[in-house]
C-alpha cells in the first residue's frame, strides 16, 4: 500500500518570511538539517528542478535526486516531485500555507511509493518521513522566528 504522511506546524512569523525562507531553495542546507548541498538544475517560471543531497547516513551512505518545484505564491502552494526517483517508484509533495492566529501554519502532505527492491518498505518509510519531518518542522520554526525576531528588533533601532 502506498505511503501517506500529513504533518504541520504553526510558525510565529508572517507568512512572508515563512514563505520565503522556506522557498529559498538555494539555502536549504542552511535550513534543514538533512541537507548538505543543493543544486538548481534548471528554472522556467515558477518551476525549479534541482539536485539535493544529503548528509550522510549512519553507515555513510550520501543520497543524492533531483526533484521538481512549482510555488504558487497566490494560492500559498507548492508541488514538487522526484525527478530521479532511486529507491521510490513516486514521491510527490505537497506544501500548504496558511495565515493563523499567531503566525503561519505549514503543512506539508508526501504520497509515495517505495519500489520493490527498496531497501525499506511503504511502512518503514513513512514511519521515517513522519519523525524526520517532525524534527525538520521544528528546526525551520525555530530559524524562522528567530529571524524575524531579529528582523523586528533591527526595525526598532
Amino acid at each position: 500500500m502506498p505511503g501517506h504522511t500529513e504533518n504541520e506546524i504553526t510558525v510565529a512569523a508572517p507568512l512572508d518570511l515563512v514563505w520565503d525562507m522556506t522557498n529559498d531553495i538555494e539555502n536549504w542546507p542552511g535550513l534543514f538539517s538533512e541537507y548538505a548541498s543543493v543544486d538548481i538544475m534548471e528554472r522556467k517560471g515558477s518551476t525549479t528542478t534541482f539536485r539535493l543531497t544529503m548528509h550522510p547516513d549512519d553507515n555513510g551512505k550520501v543520497w543524492s535526486w533531483v526533484s521538481e518545484r512549482t510555488t504558487d505564491r497566490k494560492k500559498r502552494k507548492v508541488t514538487a516531485r522526484r525527478v530521479e526517483t532511486g529507491p521510490f517508484e513516486h514521491m510527490n509533495i505537497r506544501w500548504e500555507y496558511t495565515e493563523v492566529p499567531g503566525g503561519t501554519r505549514m503543512h506539508w502532505t508526501q504520497d509515495f511509493a517505495m519500489k520493490p527492491d527498496a531497501p525499506v518498505d511503504d511502512d518503514w518509510m513513512t514511519d521515517n518521513i513522519n519523525r524526520n519531518s517532525k524534527i525538520q518542522l521544528e528546526l525551520i520554526r525555530h530559524k524562522i522566528e528567530q529571524r524575524d525576531r531579529e528582523r523586528r528588533s533591527a526595525a526598532v533601532n
